[in-house]
């Protein structure tokens, strides 16, 4: 199916748009630490994780260590949500799209 000029190059472009999109997701690395960083998750933009570091203190109290592993880990996710919601905001922000698509 033949698609008019500019609608072609509307979809070449978002094409370009979705790749540097993956590309920038790719980079983001975030930390976050819980306990007063007793327990402390690296995560990457693929929600990867990267590191995890565990204060010798807590590692004898092991329901202590799950529920701050646990709380380390979904705050590394909630910030790679949010880097990600950035990226895209910033790059998608200037083609006019209505509030809340993103």
């Amino acid at each position: 199916m033949k698609m008019p000029g500019n609608m072609q190059a509307m979809m070449q472009q978002a094409q370009k748009m979705q790749q540097k999109m993956q590309e920038e997701v790719a980079l983001i690395r975030v930390e976050a630490s819980a306990g007063g960083g007793m327990v402390t998750v690296g995560m990457d933009g693929q929600k990867k994780v990267t590191s995890v570091k565990i204060d010798p203190e807590v590692a004898g109290d092991v329901e202590m260590l799950q529920d701050l592993m646990m709380a380390a880990f979904n705050e590394a996710h909630k910030k790679v949500e949010d880097e990600t919601q950035k990226k895209m905001s910033g790059m998608l922000g200037g083609l006019g799209l209505p509030p809340g698509l993103l």
